[in-house]
């Protein structure tokens, strides 16, 4: 796990193959069939012919769902484990992680309050709802910038009498695990990201959002806000043009990477390592067995 850009994806599948190992996707945006350029997702070949799960499951319309991911995600790691392989969970999306690795359960959700809900965030501002999810979990209106996530926590906390925050408690492991941090130097992190989203514009990515939104990218709750394709949409729309959207994409990509170290950060049990050490993989090995065997 690391952030944006620190190299897990290839990380993983070095493992891999050193392990006899299979990959299992916990990048929320790689969910999605047709999101290749944008998201970074390792084409056939990059993936040297291990196996890789819970890539290309949702259609763009399909709102992604963190209790789902979790009933996948070990149904994965079981049938991995079942055949005498390594599960190597990889990505950067923190609480899709959590939820496969650690003993979290997830309340169920009820369409007529969410949509009630909905319609008071259109209605009142987030800010108002901000203010509603302090009363009742100060903890998650201090943590939560996302208009969704808090109405998901009110949702939670109607449904159920219980802070939304409740619902992460210790850490500790569902299935005995190893977690491996990408440490970067956020300078160069910066510079590799802006050039990352440069050759996803030359690789085509307003072409691949073109198409996606032909296939309902709008009508997507989470989709339609991945980073990239939420810019590209508006070249399309004709209020911005190739440059800014790039701009804006590459600003937000640093933000979203700035929260994915605080969020692993926080997690004492991960080991952490040099993403740009030439001897990356060995020390990585040489940490997996001296606590996973």
């Amino acid at each position: 796990m690391g952030s944006t850009g620190s190299g897990k994806s290839d990380l993983a599948v070095a493992l891999a193959e050193q392990l006899g190992g299979e990959v299992v996707n916990a990048d929320s945006m790689q969910f999605y069939r047709g999101m290749d350029i944008g998201t970074a997702k390792m084409t056939p070949e990059e993936r040297r012919g291990v196996p890789h799960h819970l890539l290309d499951i949702l259609d763009v319309r399909d709102e992604a769902s963190v209790s789902g991911f979790q009933q996948q995600a070990r149904a994965a790691v079981a049938d991995i484990h079942a055949r005498g392989r390594r599960a190597i969970l990889a990505g950067g999306s923190g609480l899709y992680v959590r939820a496969a690795l650690d003993v979290i359960d997830f309340p169920g959700t009820v369409p007529a309050v969410r949509r009630r809900l909905e319609q008071q965030l259109e209605a009142d501002g987030v800010q108002a709802l901000r203010g509603r999810l302090r009363s009742v979990d100060p903890v998650s209106a201090e943590r939560l910038g996302d208009a969704r996530r808090i109405v998901r926590a009110l949702e939670v906390h109607e449904l159920t009498g219980r802070a939304f925050s409740s619902f992460m408690p210790e850490r500790r492991y569902f299935l005995p695990a190893v977690q491996v941090g990408l440490a970067v130097d956020r300078e160069a992190l910066k510079e590799r990201l802006a050039a990352r989203v440069h050759r996803m514009v030359e690789a085509g990515l307003l072409e691949e959002v073109r198409a996606l939104d032909a296939r309902g990218l709008r009508q997507g709750r989470t989709a339609s806000r991945a980073l990239g394709y939420s810019q590209f949409l508006k070249v399309l729309d004709g209020q911005w043009g190739v440059a800014d959207a790039a701009a804006d994409t590459i600003a937000a990509t640093r933000k979203f990477a700035r929260r994915q170290l605080t969020w692993f950060r926080a997690d004492p049990r991960i080991g952490w390592f040099d993403w740009q050490d030439p001897q990356l993989v060995p020390k990585v090995l040489e940490h997996i067995g001296k606590l996973g065997g």
